[in-house]
């Protein structure tokens, strides 16, 4: 989508997109099953993906999205792994969808380096559920919207399939916050709460983020406007809203503060060691660990407060998948999350970035990737320092 003055182009949630003869494939919680896919779509990751990621035919049809981002999400799948397939099929056709799996790193750093955004949000979020409780008028608003009865044919449509399907479209995701936002005048923090609780692949950093460039919070003064011609569009005619406020003006916060500089990682220590696994890093076989030798696997799902619970459940059958495969891995017992269960052995564990895990790990040796340390440094403004690292990283992988 071209750029206009003031307004965004399409870049936000990136559920990998790709042409209407992908087929939709069934979340199944495992790391095989999102190899497959990203086997099955790899060779349209390049002009196809590039020409038709916008548009979204509905459920029902084969989608335009790859839908590798459940499995991204939770890095059950690498992003250097369907950055590498991407490069390696398409070559400079795979440009974008190098890009767009960029994004998601980019969001991740961008809040690890500024955490003072994420605790902004579930202090309004808090805010925003006590007026709720208050305000009758807000109350019946929001649970139209919940419930999918503004009377706008297409937010009532996705309002539904997102508690049906835990999935939207990348494009319907931005039209959805933008319609709730500008034209419903509702709150941004409970959308986006309503999202991080429904949706399969829902993150804190790429979720937060994204409502918040809609909102105009992100980059400030430029918002993304729902507009019905637009929805018309890239809906195939499905639909055509009435009542849309297409020239939004941004919200308004006060300035959060500038970045900090990135936290140091820890080294993993020699010897025996016990593994804790969390739903933000789902491949411990790949794991810098150095001369560390894991004894033991435990898994801590910390799942966001009131997640859907199809989102719960997928949260613990990935985690299950992990922990079976580092068991196979590193031919050692697993252990249940109780008192004593690393038996006095140094704890180990992925960085994990600000949201449920971070707030729910206990004490441990947090090592870090290289690709995260490729990137998040440089993630502290807009996202074209962090574009300007991809051709060292393609020289990586």
């Amino acid at each position: 989508m071209p750029r206009r003055k003031g307004k965004r182009s399409m870049q936000g949630w990136h559920a990998s997109s790709e042409a209407h003869i992908w087929a939709m494939p069934t979340f199944t919680p495992t790391r095989d099953a999102g190899l497959a896919r990203l086997e099955a779509i790899s060779p349209r990751l390049g002009r196809h993906y590039a020409a038709n990621r916008n548009t979204d035919p509905g459920p029902g049809a084969s989608p335009t999205t790859a839908a590798l981002s459940p499995w991204l999400r939770r890095r059950m799948v690498l992003e250097e792994e369907a950055v590498r397939v991407a490069h390696e099929g398409q070559a400079e056709a795979g440009e974008k969808f190098v890009q767009e799996v960029l994004w998601r790193t980019y969001f991740k750093g961008h809040l690890e380096t500024r955490p003072q955004i994420w605790g902004d949000y579930t202090a309004r979020l808090a805010a925003a559920q006590a007026r709720l409780e208050h305000e009758p008028g807000l109350r019946r608003a929001y649970d139209q919207a919940v419930a999918g009865r503004t009377g706008i044919d297409a937010f009532d449509a996705w309002a539904q399939e997102l508690q049906a399907e835990h999935w939207l479209h990348n494009h319907t995701r931005m039209w959805f916050a933008s319609i709730w936002i500008f034209s419903l005048g509702l709150p941004w923090t409970l959308g986006a709460d309503l999202f991080l609780r429904h949706l399969v692949d829902g993150d804190p950093a790429s979720n937060t983020l994204s409502w918040r460039w809609v909102a105009g919070l992100h980059t400030r003064g430029k918002t993304y406007a729902a507009r019905a011609e637009n929805i018309a569009r890239y809906t195939e005619g499905r639909f055509h809203p009435r009542g849309l406020n297409e020239h939004p003006e941004p919200l308004d916060e006060p300035d959060l503060g500038a970045a900090r500089p990135l936290p140091r990682a820890d080294a993993a220590p020699e010897g025996d060691v016990a593994l804790l696994l969390h739903l933000d890093d789902l491949h411990p076989e790949s794991l810098p660990l150095g001369r560390a030798r894991v004894a033991r696997v435990v898994a801590l799902q910390a799942s966001v407060p009131d997640a859907d619970p199809a989102v719960a459940a997928f949260d613990a059958a990935s985690l299950a998948d992990a922990v079976a495969r580092a068991q196979a891995h590193f031919g050692c017992p697993a252990a249940e999350m109780s008192p004593g269960w690393n038996d006095g052995l140094p704890i180990v564990t992925a960085w994990a970035p600000v949201g449920p895990s971070a707030r729910a790990l206990p004490p441990a040796h947090r090592i870090r990737r290289v690709w995260d340390d490729t990137v998040w440094p440089r993630s502290t403004a807009g996202y074209f320092k962090v574009k300007a690292t991809i051709p060292a990283l393609l020289a990586t992988l």
